[in-house]
Order: structure tokens, then sequence, then C-alpha cells
């Protein structure tokens, strides 16, 4: 063993813990919000109207690439949100006479939502609990942005990371 070699003691392992090591940490102010993911991903939604077909829905759909839309008046009252899961299910139900159908026929019509300054860690159980990877966004009755589960796990997923270099600087540095 090299003579410059000294052995770990309890002091090394006094360093301040990462952001999601205590449980304080995990529930104080500057906890992750959903205002944050906005911040980052924009808050642009999709929407079409009740009247709209099931086949209006599914270009949007392709055509931008995502996994749901929400269904709005003509005033942008939010009425309910249609997922690709509520399209499938009515394929299974009605094989070849879906797509002529109405959005409003299949949304969801008790969407569950949140606001900007909800905790990601609470709107990932509810997305969890409720089994739905879409959620908008409300803040003063206003649609804000959606958020969806995929966007909360790749933020949790940068957190980690960062807490991992920031270790790794650390024990090096």
């Amino acid at each position: 063993m090299p003579s410059s070699y000294q052995a770990p003691s309890r002091k090394d392992k006094m360093h301040e813990s990462t952001h999601s090591q205590t449980a304080k940490s995990n529930t104080s102010s500057d906890t992750a919000t959903v205002r944050k993911i906005l911040e980052k991903k924009g808050t642009d939604v999709f929407a079409l109207r009740p009247q709209n077909t099931l086949h209006e829905a599914v270009v949007m759909l392709k055509e931008k690439r995502i996994g749901a839309l929400l269904v709005k008046d003509a005033d942008g009252k939010l009425l309910g949100i249609l997922s690709e899961r509520d399209i499938v299910r009515r394929l299974a139900e009605t094989p070849g006479q879906t797509l002529p159908q109405r959005v409003e026929d299949i949304m969801t019509t008790n969407v569950e939502v949140c606001g900007p300054d909800d905790l990601l860690i609470s709107v990932l159980r509810k997305m969890t609990d409720g089994r739905f990877r879409h959620m908008p966004v409300m803040e003063d009755g206003a649609i804000a942005g959606m958020v969806t589960i995929g966007d909360l796990v790749n933020y949790r997923l940068n957190e980690l990371e960062y807490e991992s270099l920031k270790l790794k600087q650390l024990i090096v540095g």
C-alpha cells in the first residue's frame, strides 16, 4: 500500500446529502414542481372539439407525434381528454366503425388536472394510481400546459444524473 493512502473515516461520510437523499429535501419548497417542467417543455397543447371525428383525432395524434389531445369548447374551456388508449379500446369494441364516431362519444370527461405549483412527486403518484399518462395543467381556470408521465420520469432521471455527477466530483475532488 502506498504511503499516501489514508483509510476512510467517519468524517468522510459527513458530506452534505444530495437532493434526493432525505425526506426533508424531497418536501422542501425548492423541490421540483410542474412549473419547472413547463419552463423547459413549453405550454403548447393540442386540442380539438367534441364534434370532431376520431379520424381527425387520429390524424392529429400522428402528425403531432403525441399520445393525447385535450377536448375544448369554442371558449377554450376544458371538456375532456382523448388518448390513444381511448381510441384503441373503441376500435376493439366497434371494429370498422370507429373512425367516423365523434370525440365526445369516447373522451374522458372526468379529467384529472394539476397546477403549476404542484409537486412532481404528487402528480406522478396521481398518474400512477389513476393509470393514465397525460395530465393537463390548469392555472387560474385556464389551461397552462400538459405534462406526461414521460416528462416526470425524464426530469427525475436528469436530477439523478446531476446528483451522481456531483457525488463523483465530491469523491474525486
